[in-house]
């Protein structure tokens, strides 16, 4: 059975990638601007003060892990008061994406790329803008292993560099998502909670593995094990969506994806997102995206 996080996930591409180590002692801080980039970082070594615009500061221990989805800004320092120098500057006069500051009482890795792919909210919407992976959680540990894999993938690429620095950085994303989802308010975390929930985990696993089939909403609770308006109120809770509306999002994003690819003829993908015809499937597509599949395929 396909998994839907995995289908999701087909969909993204991740660029510009780059690892950074910061080493510091004494009273340092450093602002970066906002940037439309996912961050990690790790702290391998001492404590600091992390500031994003809008949140309270947090201190930040070895060990722990963080993670920024197109933050506003933020600032990392020895401590919430001490004087800002322009980051950005810093790391982008420096060919080795080493930056020294005094000492290496304090140590932090770092990996940022940017994401791109199709309709990409039912992934990146669950995450806040800000989130902390303690130490104590195991994702942290993970964390900081990859970014060392990845931090020594960039700066010494061997055959396959490109592939593996691309795989490190799916493994970072998807690291965050469990340990964001393993949190216990999960029922709050929309889609990424929704798919650990028993019955509409499996009803998107349904959806997902067979996108082309007739469903229903009976059909789908019948196979999930809730009355159809049980499963038709808990799906919606946890979506926000109605089970079909949520189908016709997912055979969208996969048409419209494999159109750019320009592989799949559109009839063949009409077929095989369970439409009658191509105009059937070319009048769905216009609807949602307002424009034709084929119009969109030239564009590329």
């Amino acid at each position: 059975m396909s998994d839907p996080l995995s289908d999701v996930f087909s969909l993204l591409q991740l660029r510009n990638l780059r690892c950074t180590r910061l080493e510091a002692a004494g009273v340092w801080g450093l602002s970066f601007r906002a940037q439309p980039l996912l961050k990690f970082v790790a702290v391998l070594r001492g404590a600091c003060w992390m500031t994003v615009s809008g949140e309270p500061p947090s201190e930040l221990a070895a060990g722990d892990a963080f993670l920024l989805v197109n933050a506003s800004g933020y600032a990392v320092s020895s401590g919430p008061r001490a004087k800002l120098r322009d980051g950005n500057r810093l790391f982008d006069g420096t060919d080795s994406d080493v930056v020294r500051l005094g000492g290496d009482d304090t140590v932090l890795v770092g990996g940022s790329f940017s994401v791109e792919g199709d309709d990409l909210t039912p992934l990146l919407d669950v995450l806040p803008s800000f989130l902390v992976i303690p130490g104590s959680n195991p994702a942290a540990a993970t964390l900081r292993a990859t970014l060392d894999l990845l931090d020594a993938e960039l700066a010494r690429p061997g055959i396959g560099g490109s592939l593996m620095a691309k795989h490190l950085a799916d493994l970072l994303l998807l690291q965050a998502l469990r340990a964001h989802a393993a949190r216990p308010d999960s029922d709050s975390l929309g889609w990424i909670g929704a798919l650990a929930d028993k019955h509409i985990g499996a009803a998107l696993a349904l959806m997902h593995a067979q996108p082309g089939a007739r469903w229903t909403v009976g059909g789908l609770a019948s196979a999930v094990g809730l009355s159809r308006s049980s499963f038709a109120a808990r799906f919606k809770a946890r979506l926000g969506v109605a089970p079909l509306e949520y189908l016709l999002q997912w055979r969208m994003q996969r048409a419209r994806h494999a159109l750019r690819g320009g592989t799949v003829p559109v009839g063949r993908l009409a077929s095989e997102l369970g439409y009658a015809s191509e105009s059937a499937f070319g009048n769905a597509f216009k609807r949602f995206y307002g424009r034709a599949p084929k119009s969109y395929w030239s564009a590329g």
